[in-house]
């Protein structure tokens, strides 16, 4: 899949897709993959607005987002904008406020297109386990979102 710009990240990289002025999508990809350097102002606004992230994981991302879903899959990833960094919420928790099923819950949330903007990381198992994480086309990596949740519990103890 063509990205309109490859981000350096801490755990690795960040493949972006955009439509007009819009982040429609965020992709996981591995360490050592070539970066792709877009001038572009919106291309740049994401760039800083994850570098303050990756500085501050309190930071509002303020960003113009189009994530591509159901309606359903769109109620999930907005219940999923309502989790405070530092906090994390069940599969379960987030279907009983949706009045669904844990399963469909868990599939919306691999299905997020813009993870981190929207934090599909903050989801759990009820067991505490991490659960998924498919947000990668090359696959899923546990290892980032416990490096997201690291990054995020870490400041709110620092605080």
């Amino acid at each position: 899949m063509q990205f309109e710009a490859i981000l350096p990240a801490p755990f690795g990289a960040l493949g972006v897709h955009i439509a007009g002025d819009m982040l429609t999508g965020l992709e996981f990809l591995p360490h050592g993959h070539s970066l792709l350097d877009a001038r572009n102002p919106l291309i740049d606004r994401i760039a800083a607005e994850l570098d303050a992230y990756y500085a501050d994981p309190l930071h509002r991302f303020m960003l113009p987002m189009a994530p591509h879903g159901s309606d359903f899959r769109q109620r999930v990833w907005h219940a999923l904008l309502a989790i405070p960094a530092g906090q994390t919420r069940s599969y379960g928790d987030i279907a009983r406020e949706l009045g669904s099923a844990p399963r469909a819950v868990g599939q919306a949330v691999g299905d997020n297109p813009i993870p981190i903007l929207i934090p599909c990381h903050r989801v759990i198992a009820a067991d505490g386990s991490l659960g998924g994480f498919m947000h990668s086309r090359i696959g899923y990596s546990q290892d980032i979102k416990r490096w997201l949740l690291q990054h995020e519990n870490t400041h709110q103890h620092a605080a």
